[in-house]
This record gives structure tokens, sequence and C-alpha cells, in this order.
């Protein structure tokens, strides 16, 4: 997991396919010099399908979070509160919906499976093809909310595919920001990624695109969209609370601007957070306390829906 990849190194169990079962055991004797986790002895081909399922069981969980998130945009539900309820039965841990997938796991490995048994392969290939559409859908939400405003300025936070990081790989948040700045030329595009210090070359090429701090991206915006949950913009949320300015939900609140003739605000929030477990795995039936459908509903006045948040 970027981010933690020396301690995972160390920690974690480990599959270890040979050819033959002395290349298992030569390869284990290497990792005991350092891995304090299991080392798990097998076939090479079985060690690669562990590897690839892994994955492809977290895409196909991703990707029921998200298709159920374009079910309650339909019927006009609040997947976030609908999954928070369905996730009291001690046995459902429902995802939070997202963007779509992107790192060079999750995104990419579903697809060897596939290729390897297309015709067996039916949930798993249904379910990269849900998590690929999903970014053009957030893209397509922004072209549409855009087409109310006249040459508006639009504010993405948030390039890289999960959080506190600097890896743009596979990203659903660029591929976002680029169809929106294809699709809407006329239309600037201001991009904040903390990590990065330099747009990707899939970026580069378009005038409409920006890179600048989050501060000025919200500070010039029409519309907010909210790609990545980065630490740091919690705190920019916190820091920018208490501002004459309208409020948009989020993760905490994200100000945005007046229009030009100080009337209410006209801003659209696009909260489209990467999805993230609901509760730990390891708090699954075992809780001290209990909410009901009242707390839910007032936590939920502090929290975006996986669509769009209009301001009038």
């Amino acid at each position: 997991m970027p981010g933690r990849i020396m301690i995972e190194m160390v920690t974690n169990d480990r599959v270890i396919g040979g050819m033959t079962r002395a290349c298992a055991e030569k390869a284990a004797a290497v990792y005991k010099t350092f891995s304090q986790g299991e080392l798990l002895l097998t076939d090479a081909d079985s060690a690669e399908m562990a590897k690839l399922v892994e994955n492809a069981y977290r895409d196909v969980n991703i990707a029921f979070a998200n298709e159920f998130s374009l079910i309650c945009e339909q019927l006009q539900l609040d997947a976030w509160e609908v999954i928070e309820l369905a996730n009291r039965h001690p046995r459902v841990n429902i995802l939070n919906p997202g963007p779509g997938v992107g790192g060079h796991c999750i995104a990419v490995d579903p697809w060897f499976i596939v290729s390897a048994a297309p015709d067996a392969a039916r949930l798993i290939r249904t379910a990269r093809e849900v998590n690929d559409e999903k970014p053009r859908h957030v893209a397509r939400q922004v072209i549409e909310k855009a087409g109310r405003f006249v040459s508006p300025t639009i504010a993405c936070l948030g390039l890289a595919f999960k959080a506190n990081i600097d890896d743009l790989r596979e990203s659903p948040a660029v591929d976002i920001v680029e169809h929106v700045a294809k699709e809407l030329p006329q239309v600037t595009v201001l991009v904040s990624e903390p990590h990065v210090e330099c747009l990707p070359p899939s970026l580069e090429g378009f005038e409409n695109v920006t890179l600048t701090s989050a501060a000025a991206a919200v500070e010039a915006a029409d519309i907010v969209v909210l790609l990545v949950d980065h630490d740091s913009f919690k705190s920019f949320n916190r820091s920018m609370r208490d501002r004459d300015v309208g409020a948009a939900r989020g993760l905490g609140v994200l100000p945005v601007r007046r229009d030009r003739g100080g009337a209410a605000p006209q801003n659209a929030l696009l909260d489209h957070r990467p999805p993230q477990c609901a509760r730990p795995q390891g708090d699954r039936g075992h809780r001290s306390e209990r909410v009901d459908a009242d707390q839910v509903h007032q936590r939920r006045l502090g929290r975006a829906r996986p669509g769009l948040d209009q301001r009038r």
C-alpha cells in the first residue's frame, strides 16, 4: 500500500510461488531474513492467481458501491445514508462510492483474469466496466452543471488515485479533469494536487487547465469538485469555515464564492471521494454505541451526497 511499503514489506504474510517446491523454499529462505509475516508456499500459477483475485475481489466490491450510488441518484436517495444504515447489520460492510478506481493493481489486475477465462469471468468483467464508466459519469455531471454558468471556473481538488500520495497512475481524477477540459475548452479548470509539482502529461496540453493551490482554486471557482480525500483538504476546510461565504458540504465545509453581485452563492459541490471502507474490518458487529435513523439524518446534514449538491 502506498505510504506503508516498508512497513508492510516486513509485517505482511507472503504467498510464495515456485516453479517447483524447491524453488519456493529457496525464495522463502530469502523472505525469512526480513519478513515477520507467515510465509505460504504454493506453485507459481496459484500464487499469481491469488494476487489477481485479491484485487478483483476489491474491484467487485467497489463496483457494487458505485453502481448502488447511481441507483440512488436515479431514485433521489442519499446513498451515503442508506449505506450507513445497511452497514449496521453485523455481516454487511458496503464500501463508500467514489469517482472510479485507480492505481496500478485494482484497476488493472482483473483484466488478466477476464483475458484468461472470458466466458466465465462475467462478474469480474462487469465490475471493471462499472468502475471504468464512473469517471465519465462524474465528468458528465460537471459538464451539465457548468452549462448553468457563463464562462465558469471549475476547481478540481485532487489528482492522485487515493488520499495522501503522489501516485497518479490510472487515476480516475485525472480522467475526469481531462474529459471536462476536452469537452469544455472555453472553461477555466483550476486543479489542486498538493503532492505533485506539475500536471501529468495527459493534462499538460490543455490551455484551460492550471495547477494551483486549493485555496486559490476554491476562491475563484463557480463549481468545486472534490475528487480526492487528502488530509490537506480537510485542514483547508476547517481554516476556511468562518469565512462569510456560502458553504458546500463535503469533507467538513468547502467555501464557495458569492456571485459578482453579492447574491447568495450559486456554486455546486460535487463530492466524489475515492471509495473506502465504511467501517474498519475489525469492527463488524461489536460496537458500544447505537445510531438510530434520526442521528444518521443529522450527520447527513454535514456530508455531501455522492451526486451533486447544487447551491441556489
